[in-house]
């Protein structure tokens, strides 16, 4: 007798908030799209990191995705995506990185030294935002992307992209508080 074949994922079902089909869809390409992942990111934590990431977000907004392909298709792009938008991250990162060094010439003064700590506390901090504030903040401060681009991407109204980049900002001139000079720091850092 051969084994019973499974039945396809529906995406009515996942709208639906059918728990089953989730976990059904979630258990099929779990591991092929970490495998995946791990062809562009080369680090198995961030492999799998994105693509739960990427199932929380599609569980999260199932109700209004929008699939023109294959469901196959969308899961793959959308994990692709993941994986750009994090290495496009890195490499922003890393030049900011080569910038201060450049700057520093293998010198190090307290105000240098002040600079690395406040640029790595700034990170945490925005590491620290709350997940949809933090990946709207990045993508205006660190990608550049003005708000109306961020609204049409993220498929949200550009007043709420507004209120998530003020609410960052607040949330971050409290945590810097303490460092005299942060909003002008802020300013030339991240813009």
């Amino acid at each position: 007798m051969a084994p019973a074949k499974k039945a396809p994922v529906c995406l009515d079902d996942l709208k639906s908030g059918n728990m089953q089909s989730f976990e059904l869809l979630f258990k099929e390409y779990y591991r092929p799209l970490v495998v995946f992942a791990m062809n562009y990111v080369r680090d198995p934590d961030m492999a799998k990191e994105i693509v739960q990431d990427f199932f929380v977000k599609f569980y999260e907004k199932r109700l209004s995705v929008f699939i023109d392909t294959s469901l196959k298709s969308y899961l793959y792009r959308s994990v692709y995506n993941g994986c750009i938008n994090h290495i496009s991250h890195m490499e922003m990162r890393m030049k900011h990185l080569k910038n201060i060094a450049i700057q520093s010439e293998n010198v190090f003064d307290d105000d240098q030294v002040a600079a690395i700590e406040l640029q790595n506390r700034i990170y945490a901090c925005i590491e620290s935002l709350p997940d949809q504030c933090r990946r709207i903040f990045k993508m205006n401060r660190l990608e550049g992307l003005k708000n109306d681009q961020i609204a049409e991407r993220l498929k949200l109204s550009k007043r709420t992209i507004e209120t998530q980049i003020s609410k960052a900002l607040k949330i971050m001139r409290k945590k810097l508080a303490d460092y005299f000079p942060v909003i002008v720091l802020l300013k030339l850092f991240i813009n």
